[in-house]
C-alpha cells in the first residue's frame, strides 16, 4: 500500500540542527527533505558528491556557493541541478522561517 504524506507537514519542532530526512531511497536515486532555519555549511570543506543533485526550494530561501566563486540564491520555486563532483556549500538559509529543500540525488 502506498504511504500518503505531506512535504510540509509535520515540520520538525526542534530546528536547532538542520533536519535531513530520506523520503525515497533506491540503488540509483535518493530523495531527501531538508529543513533548515538559519543553517549554513561548515566554514571549511565542500560538498563533493558522487551523485548529481537536483534541488528545489519549496519554502524559505537559501544561497549556495560553488568552488569557482559562483553563487546561486534560491527562493521558493527556484531549483538547480548540481552535477556530481561540483564542489559547493550552503552560505545561508532564511532565519525568519524554515527553508524546505527537496533534494533528488541520482547517478
Amino acid at each position: 500500500m502506498a504511504l500518503f504524506q505531506n512535504i510540509f507537514s509535520p515540520l520538525p519542532e526542534d530546528l536547532s540542527q538542520e533536519v535531513v530526512e530520506d523520503l525515497v531511497r533506491s540503488a540509483s536515486v535518493r530523495i531527501e527533505r531538508i529543513v533548515s532555519h538559519g543553517h549554513t555549511s561548515p566554514e571549511s570543506g565542500w560538498y563533493d558528491q558522487d551523485e548529481s543533485e537536483w534541488v528545489i526550494v519549496l519554502g524559505g530561501s537559501g544561497s549556495i556557493l560553488f568552488e569557482n566563486g559562483e553563487k546561486a540564491v534560491l527562493h521558493a520555486g527556484d531549483y538547480i541541478n548540481i552535477p556530481a563532483h561540483t564542489k559547493h556549500k550552503v552560505l545561508w538559509t532564511d532565519r525568519e522561517k524554515p527553508t524546505i529543500w527537496l533534494a533528488v540525488f541520482y547517478r
